[in-house]
């Protein structure tokens, strides 16, 4: 049975990194479902565009905000756009990824990932969680990734990252789970976003999961949202999840991961 998102947590959510791909996906579901929206990303001109069509469509309210999340002022900057508003659910999508060599990359741009795909969106939880936990209603969904559940050669950072989201979400999942605050971590594989076109992957090989759209993350996501404190996405995914962490060594888990790497992005 589909949940009624207004009757359960409330009217206002907030999408970072809603521009594209996924993050636009959460927000179409969320207007379709009769929300009103407040849409963060950096890049202005896809971010107006879609709450446009999301208005014309809907019939929703939706705010947008241009906001670098990688800059470490992104999280204070944000509450203070925000004074005032009473948010129900919150979906952190945003994240910036390298990928090559570790060493080859700069200090500042590791920096960025760090601060994009952790600190600000860890900060934004704790500004979130006082008024939800007071009201005792609410929802936070991160996005995670398969790449976080062991050492990813040549996505070192980001997969790093994405740890820590699901070992996050999971852990807020453990102390508000009785207190009205539904969280949850969604660990995508690869999804058809524009940003993961952009990188030319080269195609995977018989046995590789189907990359799945972004609209079939979101909506299994919100399947999912309330029942458990993290998911793998995908039938495929799932599966490929289960033979790496539960039958394979580690050693050989990582290394897998890494030679795939190499071999999709020509290292």
């Amino acid at each position: 049975m589909r949940v009624n998102l207004i009757q359960k947590y409330g009217q206002l959510a907030l999408v970072a990194g809603a521009s594209e791909g996924i993050g636009a996906a959460f927000a179409t579901y969320l207007a379709a479902e009769g929300l009103n929206l407040v849409l963060v990303a950096r890049r202005k001109e896809p971010l107006d565009k879609l709450a446009e069509l999301l208005r014309l469509k809907y019939k929703v309210d939706v705010e947008c905000i241009t906001c670098d999340l990688a800059e470490n002022i992104a999280a204070e900057q944000l509450q203070t756009a925000l004074l005032g508003k009473e948010f129900n659910l919150f979906v952190y999508n945003a994240a910036l990824s390298y990928i090559g060599a570790f060493e080859k990359n700069t200090i500042v741009n590791h920096n960025q990932i760090a601060q994009a795909n952790m600190i600000t969106p860890m900060n934004m939880m704790q500004f979130f969680a006082e008024p939800m936990l007071k009201k005792k209603k609410g929802a936070m969904i991160l996005m995670a990734s398969l790449a976080g559940f062991q050492g990813s050669g040549f996505l070192a950072a980001y997969a790093a990252t994405k740890a820590f989201n699901r070992v996050l979400a999971e852990s807020l999942w453990y102390e508000w789970k009785d207190r009205g605050v539904d969280v949850i971590a969604c660990c995508a594989g690869a999804t058809s976003t524009p940003n993961f076109i952009n990188t030319k992957p080269e195609k995977a090989d018989f046995f590789a999961p189907r990359v799945q759209s972004p609209e079939e993350v979101v909506a299994e996501c919100f399947k999912k949202l309330g029942k458990q404190p993290s998911f793998v996405t995908g039938t495929g995914n799932k599966m490929a999840s289960f033979i790496m962490q539960k039958l394979l060594p580690r050693k050989m888990a990582i290394n897998i991961m890494g030679d795939t790497t190499r071999k999709m992005y020509r290292l």
